[in-house]
Formats: C-alpha cells, sequence, structure tokens
C-alpha cells in the first residue's frame, strides 16, 4: 500500500522490475543529492538528471505500479482511484528562491503510460490565485495528499501541496485539478465560494495561506469532520501584512464540498466539543478578540521548532 493505494507490482514483469529497481537506486542517490549538496550548481546537476532518469523509469512497462517508495525526499501520491499519481518534489536555489518540479503519470493502457511534465512558473505571475491554469504554467507545490470529489458526473481531485517559498515564510496550497475532453490536466477554477462569510468575497481560483517559517500548520482534508480544516492564523507581532509573522492561534476555518465547489466556513468548532470529535487547539484569543500574551508566546517559542528536516516530503 501507498498512501492508501494498493499498487499492483504484481503486474510488471520479472525483468521490468530488476530494471525499475536498478533505476529506482539511481534516483534515490539523485534525490538525495538535491536536497544535501552545498553549492546550488551541484543541486540542479542532480536535479537534471533525476529528471532524465525519472522519465526513462516511467517509459518502462507497467512503471506506474512501482512505488518508488525507497526514493526518499519525492512525493509520490496516487488519485484516490489509481487513475493517475503525481510525484512532486522542490529544489532549492538558495534561501531566497525555491522551485518546485512536477509530472502526472496516467494509469497505463497496456502497460504504457502517459506522463504530463508540470512547469512551474508561480514566481511570473503576481495574482495566482484568480486564474485557470495548465501543466505549462503550473502554480508550484509539492503535494502530500489528493482527494476525489464529483459533480455532475465530472470527477474532481483536491491536491493539498507545501511550497517554501522564501527565507522566511511557507505556504500551504490548495488546488482543485479536472482533465479536459483530451486527458489533459486543468488547473484551478471558482472553485473557492465565500458567499456565506460575514463579509462576502468572490471566489477564488485556488487557495493558499502563508505562514511564519517551521511553524506547524494543518491545512487538509479531515475524513471524521467530512471537510477540510486550515488553521486560522494570526500575528505575533500586530502585524498581519507581514505573512512571515502568522502562526495558528488553535482555532479553524474550512471548507465543505458543496453544489461543485468548496464553500467556506468561517468557524468551523462554534460549540464545545462531545466526546470522539476533533479536538480544538488552544485558543490565543478570548471571544471578544482580545490576545492571551502568555499563550501566544507558547506558542510562538513552539512553532519556532522545526517539526521536520527542511526539503522533506514529511510535512509540517
Amino acid at each position: 500500500m501507498l498512501y492508501g493505494i494498493p499498487v499492483l507490482s504484481q503486474n510488471i514483469s520479472s525483468a521490468d522490475k530488476k530494471q525499475l529497481t536498478l533505476k529506482e537506486d539511481t534516483l534515490k542517490t539523485l534525490a538525495r543529492l538535491i536536497i544535501t549538496d552545498s553549492l546550488t550548481e551541484d543541486r540542479m546537476r542532480s536535479d537534471s538528471l533525476f529528471i532524465r532518469t525519472l522519465v526513462r523509469t516511467m517509459l518502462v512497462k507497467n512503471s506506474f505500479y512501482f512505488p518508488l517508495e525507497n526514493v526518499a525526499g519525492i512525493s509520490k501520491i496516487y488519485a484516490p482511484d489509481t487513475s493517475f499519481r503525481i510525484i512532486t518534489w522542490n529544489i532549492s536555489f538558495s534561501d531566497y528562491w525555491h522551485r518546485q518540479h512536477g509530472v502526472i503519470q496516467l494509469k497505463p493502457v497496456n502497460g504504457v503510460s502517459k506522463f504530463i511534465p508540470l512547469i512551474d512558473c508561480s514566481e511570473m505571475v503576481k495574482n495566482v490565485e484568480d486564474s485557470v491554469r495548465t501543466n505549462k504554467n503550473w502554480v508550484g507545490a509539492v503535494y502530500y495528499n489528493i482527494i476525489k470529489t464529483q459533480f455532475k458526473g465530472k470527477n474532481f481531485y483536491t491536491l493539498f501541496g507545501l511550497d517554501y517559498y522564501s527565507v522566511e515564510s511557507t505556504k500551504k496550497w490548495i488546488e482543485v485539478m479536472s482533465f479536459n475532453e483530451k486527458n489533459e490536466p486543468v488547473f484551478g477554477g471558482p472553485f473557492f465560494g465565500f458567499d456565506k462569510d460575514t463579509i462576502p468575497k468572490p471566489p477564488r481560483y485556488r487557495y493558499s495561506i502563508e505562514y511564519k517559517k517551521d511553524a506547524a500548520t494543518l491545512v487538509n482534508f479531515i475524513e471524521d469532520e467530512k471537510m477540510i480544516l486550515v488553521d486560522h492564523l494570526i500575528s505575533e507581532t500586530d502585524e498581519p501584512e507581514n505573512k512571515w509573522t502568522l502562526v495558528p492561534d488553535g482555532d479553524y476555518e474550512g471548507f465543505k464540498w458543496e453544489n461543485g465547489k468548496w464553500s467556506h466556513v468561517e468557524k468551523v468548532f462554534t460549540f464545545k466539543l462531545q466526546d470522539g470529535q476533533a479536538p480544538v487547539g488552544e485558543m490565543l484569543m478570548d471571544p471578544r478578540g482580545n490576545k492571551n500574551e502568555e499563550k501566544l508566546k507558547e506558542k510562538s517559542d513552539k512553532n519556532a521548532k522545526p517539526k521536520i528536516k527542511e526539503n522533506t516530503p514529511e510535512y509540517k
């Protein structure tokens, strides 16, 4: 099993499996060098070799069913219906500049898979939350989860991804992807609605939060709640315009899938939870909006500690 998806390795012949295992060894080494090499040019060289080796790997018959589970630092997630998988990773050119790379590999027909490269162009566009995009101008992210929803018989895949973004802050993205009549990926659309908010806002084509580097945040679909939960953020320094000061305050926003879009819920937990329901973290603000400075400092100190090694797909 890989991310809850059965990987049918029995579909791979012995000769092909041997070939894939050898390629996996090469990918494993190159993936480590993409993260650990101290020189930018060496990381770029390893990244280029990794891409070429990955392409050759996907050309092997039934490679789709080979999980690449020994290639650490690279995200490999299958769609819930196993119609495709997405492989994504990050390369750091400096502390200030990161780029994500990726590929979608479709389920094979007669052992042969079509694969679609993902080209990260997010740094070239200012308003990345208001556009439909293709694989050629993708908003880069290293994906850590994918769920499937439907509306009027069409499948939609909601992707949850991490963007290392800058030296001071990190982003998490929620992106809805579908396939057009040519079986090409389409990213985004007016899927995130805010018409039920206290102050209604226009829909967004994708959704993100930006927060203090290494703070621990939740942005994911929670099965028990049947909705997406997103940490509500507060500035440690009363400077909400400075995204690198934002940390979770113990409250949650959310999104519910309704009529073909994710409808925003301003405050998820508005009542005392019963036994067996999701817990709420310590609140950093009282009902009147006043800060608990002691709790805020404790939360700030906690969020200052890295939860994982940087540049790995074990997400914060």
